[in-house]
């Protein structure tokens, strides 16, 4: 089974995921992928905390992840890995191409970003880097929670697909 979820969520490991994703999924494992994280054991503990004792949790850096994203993904049990920004989906899929879909599904409001769905907000260079990443070859699709319909990057880049 291994990952069955890459997803970009600013939020990182809050309800939403380990629940409204992880109880569907029977989620076993969550990667989650972000240099700072991996290096700071505070913050670690703190998002340990909202994780059921019987998922595991691993903190990556993007090198790290990508020099072992075979093994994730050959993983027998089922299993999500979360980004925070496109940046980092981006530079994690550079160095490890294995990865060939992205789910988008929380960028929230920040300066310089342009609302595209009620949950995803994205700035120019934003966009431009998932267009790119869907030239390679690289199915990006937006979806806030599983029984939600997928939306398509082109729809969520005109807007669509709220309702």
């Amino acid at each position: 089974m291994g990952l069955v979820l890459h997803r970009i969520d600013d939020r990182l490991i809050h309800g939403q995921v380990v629940v409204g994703w992880g109880q569907p999924l029977g989620l076993r494992f969550i990667v989650l992928v972000d240099d700072d994280v991996a290096a700071s054991d505070w913050e670690q503990e703190l998002y340990r905390m909202g994780v059921p004792p019987d998922v595991e949790v691993h903190f990556l850096s993007v090198a790290d992840a990508a020099r072992t994203i075979t093994a994730l993904h050959a993983d027998p049990r089922p299993g999500i890995l979360l980004v925070n920004s496109v940046d980092t989906m981006r530079r994690l899929i550079a160095a490890a191409p294995s990865i060939r879909t992205v789910n988008l599904g929380g960028v929230h409001h920040a300066d310089g970003r342009t609302q595209r769905l009620r949950y995803v907000f994205l700035t120019p260079e934003e966009e431009q880097q998932l267009r790119a990443l869907e030239q390679a070859g690289i199915d990006i699709t937006a979806q806030d929670v599983p029984g939600a319909r997928p939306i398509s990057l082109q729809d969520v880049l005109a807007g669509r697909g709220d309702g």
